[in-house]
């Protein structure tokens, strides 16, 4: 059951690294188009050139929020791992206080 939790509270984690993973497959493509395009100078081109260039900016601002979204993921793992000890830690006391409570019901 606790793996399930987990499961479920990474699972929004697990998705923006797949997309992380999406902006530098992006990134690695258009390196390859600007390279072929380079290449060639017809005036067509400027066209491809200005696409390019938006792509590029798009591009930039994705990455910025990738690693925003990568900082706030890490900050909010880090706060679900202490609420999780923390929570751990009560349980495990009530445990041993229930037990200590039926000992002396018994005794």
């Amino acid at each position: 059951m606790a793996e399930t939790n987990r499961n479920d509270v990474l699972k929004p984690f697990y998705q923006r690294a797949s997309e992380a993973e999406g902006v530098f497959e992006l990134k690695d493509r258009l390196s390859k188009l600007e390279a072929a395009l380079s290449s060639k100078k017809d005036s067509g081109n400027e066209d491809l050139l200005k696409m390019i260039s938006d792509l590029q900016s798009k591009l930039q601002h994705a990455e910025a929020e990738t690693i925003s979204e990568r900082e706030k993921a890490q900050k909010d793992i880090q706060k679900l791992t202490v609420e999780n000890a923390k929570l751990q830690y009560r349980v495990n006391h009530l445990v041993r206080a229930l037990k200590e409570a039926d000992c002396k019901l018994e005794a």
